[in-house]
């Protein structure tokens, strides 16, 4: 039996698919369907079972829980970075997780678990390092808190812990989200519906549409999330991306060039406002990372060989899927 927390969310989702292909259906999806429309994630997986998120804590907290489980991915928790209950945010992402972690230790069970490359906050340098990270908000501190718990008790640990520092995951499954989906999902929102995509203005010293990003096809975080399943002997905390930086810019033009079927360039798209640079929001003021680009030394050295999808090819899976998603609902 494998379980998946944050079954029915994005990568969630798309893990449990990839756990379909690979010929696993013993899976119990965990999840807060709150929000139900989460549920159309999940409509065409195979599972053994769901079970609530507030239920699945009792059955922990009461020891109730089989003992037949051979793996835990721990996706859930709450992505908003803009959330502002520093309660909640700690008991969701930092509590939750450490009642998962000790029951999965306890009983010798591979724990694999969502972190994320907000940890690093405004840092130029993307190692899995303590120097290297400063949290600029409640959601990655919770995350970073997180991952320092792993760090103190892992060395007394037999079983299989890996943490994934997920970089800019985009695919997808993701539209639930809302405000915190990607930009890439905005992006094709924002142009099939009014002709033309938003970006930030420059900031922090970059030009309009400039400041870069590690993005990721989400495909290729279920392959690593795979991997590490069928390698138990590996422990550790792994940054999960492309390993190269590409620009809002470059994002924009390849969603624009894939939705269209038309080959412009970033400039032709500015010139003709399809693309639009608009002001960049006081709000995210000393809170956004204006670069990211994840150093996977660490996880090609665990032998993880996953290649990752280029921005184009990435983008193309990704409206290919959404398009092919909309002809079956209509």
């Amino acid at each position: 039996m494998i379980i998946v927390t944050g079954g029915a969310g994005f990568i969630g989702s798309n893990l449990i698919r990839g756990l379909n292909r690979s010929g696993r259906d013993d899976i119990v999806v965990v999840d807060n369907l709150a929000s139900a429309d989460k549920f159309k994630n999940i409509v065409d997986c195979t599972i053994y079972d769901y079970v609530d998120k507030q239920a699945f804590l009792e059955s922990l907290l009461n020891s109730s829980i089989k003992s037949d489980i051979e793996a835990v991915f721990h996706q859930g928790a709450c992505s908003d970075t803009m959330e502002t209950d520093g309660r909640y945010m700690m008991d969701n992402n930092y509590e939750y997780s450490k009642h998962l972690f000790q029951f999965s230790v306890e009983q010798g069970i591979p724990f694999i678990y969502a972190s994320s490359a907000s940890v690093y906050g405004g840092g130029q340098v993307f190692t899995e390092s303590p120097e290297n990270e400063r949290a600029l908000n409640i959601y990655a501190y919770s995350k970073l808190q997180f991952d320092r718990f792993v760090r103190r008790k892992m060395v007394d640990v037999d079983s299989q812990v890996v943490g994934l520092r997920y970089f800019n995951v985009y695919g997808p499954g993701e539209s639930h989200k809302g405000r915190m989906a990607s930009v890439a999902h905005h992006f094709y929102l924002q142009y099939t519906t009014g002709g033309h995509v938003r970006l930030f203005e420059g900031c922090d010293g970059y030009h309009d549409g400039e400041q870069k990003r590690d993005f990721v096809w989400v495909g290729d975080t279920v392959d690593v999330n795979l991997y590490f399943l069928d390698h138990p002997d590996v422990s550790g905390i792994f940054n999960v991306g492309a390993g190269r930086s590409e620009t809002f810019n470059a994002m924009a033009t390849a969603v624009i060039n894939h939705a269209s079927g038309e080959r412009r360039s970033t400039g032709q798209m500015v010139d003709s406002g399809l693309i639009r640079y608009i002001e960049f929001p006081q709000s995210l003021a000393g809170k956004y990372q204006s670069f990211t680009q994840a150093d996977v030394s660490a996880l090609r050295s665990s032998g993880c060989d996953v290649e990752f999808k280029s921005l184009d090819e990435g983008v193309r899976l990704y409206l290919e899927t959404v398009r092919s998603e909309q002809r079956d609902n209509d």
